[in-house]
């Protein structure tokens, strides 16, 4: 995306390396906002990273074959010179355009809810529009999660417990990396509370799941999805979040820390079970890339799954995103951008679908 302070918007280091591995791998890589891609034009402004000055330097370059689509926000995405943008690649005759725009978590549960493969890792989930529906499904449950449909890294997620006390319906607000408790005697008061906090934004309510722990603290893991240098689904690599101690999600930025999961499923299940759930862990990853994509109707070529294990050993979906943020392990950092380019590669020898 175009900004006015700096080259463009995004994260440019994310780019840097991106267009370091294209280098390596013989593949000219550029990044080019919405605003100057042309589609009737046979060259472009694009901005291309000088390693020697460590500065970005915008050259004229030929019309792109491939877009990998990295805008950085939902709210820049939905501009409507950047759709008109989007959709006129995705018509072009010549261009293709991987991984079109965010994942809507409602939708992605109502995908995945409908088919046979994947609807036994999902959570009963409901839109959150009556205070009636989320008490009925904290009757059955007893834990229950609100996350914003549109949002993503945690924010704005929110947990809701029944007990039995004198105030039994018990919130947990998540902020920056604790969260806030507090307690109310009757539903109607709970819904004004949350009717203050939500306001207009869409949310969905789901069924909380008691997730496996390591040191009394919930983990779940993080799967990197991504197609191949021949067009294929390949699980690049599966990362573990521990929860942090006053958190309600396990996000590093929320206080989560990083672990390795196999080890984790080890100490949990012991050696065999957790060998055998980290097996189930990947085939529900193919499963779930294939059904999104399936249903979504549009090209992807990479997305990254959080699924949770509860203390039984199920596996459960709680969320992807279709522009997945830096794993922090350096050998699935790696792969996964040496796999970003060659199934960019991949997509410049194959024909157009109409």
């Amino acid at each position: 995306m175009h900004d006015e302070h700096r080259p463009f918007r995004g994260n440019l280091f994310n780019f840097i390396d991106l267009i370091r591995t294209g280098k390596e791998l013989g593949a000219r890589v550029c990044v080019v906002t919405a605003r100057d891609i042309k589609i009737g034009k046979p060259k472009i402004k694009s901005f291309i990273y000088n390693a020697d000055t460590k500065s970005w330097v915008q050259k004229m370059t030929p019309l792109p074959s491939i877009i990998y689509n990295r805008i950085p926000s939902r709210m820049d995405e939905l501009q409507p010179d950047v759709q008109q943008t989007i959709q006129a690649c995705m018509k072009h005759a010549k261009i293709r355009l991987f991984n079109p725009s965010f994942f809507n978590k409602w939708t992605l549960f109502e995908w995945l809810s409908k088919a046979k493969e994947t609807k036994k890792y999902i959570p009963a989930t409901r839109m959150l529009s009556q205070v009636d529906e989320l008490e009925a499904m904290l009757n059955r449950y007893g834990l229950v999660y609100l996350k914003p449909a549109r949002g993503k890294a945690g924010r704005g997620i929110m947990k809701i417990e029944l007990t039995h006390s004198d105030l039994p319906y018990r919130l947990h607000i998540q902020f920056k990396q604790t969260s806030r408790i507090s307690a109310y005697r009757t539903i109607t008061e709970l819904g004004t509370k949350l009717n203050q906090r939500i306001g207009s934004e869409e949310y969905i309510v789901q069924q909380g799941i008691q997730l496996a722990k390591y040191n009394n603290r919930a983990f779940d893991l993080r799967v990197l999805v991504q197609k191949n240098a021949k067009g294929l689904w390949s699980i690049t690599g599966v990362g573990a979040r521990i929860a942090g101690d006053f958190s309600i999600t396990t996000h590093v930025p929320r206080g989560g820390s990083i672990d390795e999961p196999q080890k984790l499923l080890n100490i949990t299940f012991g050696r065999a079970m957790g060998k055998r759930i980290m097996y189930r862990v990947k085939l529900s990853a193919y499963a779930i890339a294939k059904q999104i994509e399936k249903a979504a109707k549009h090209t992807m070529g990479e997305m990254s799954l959080d699924l949770g294990v509860d203390t039984t050993g199920q596996i459960w979906f709680f969320e992807a995103n279709s522009r997945p943020m830096k794993f922090d392990e350096p050998e699935i950092r790696k792969k996964s951008l040496e796999r970003i380019i060659q199934f960019s590669e991949y997509l410049t020898h194959t024909r157009k679908k109409k």
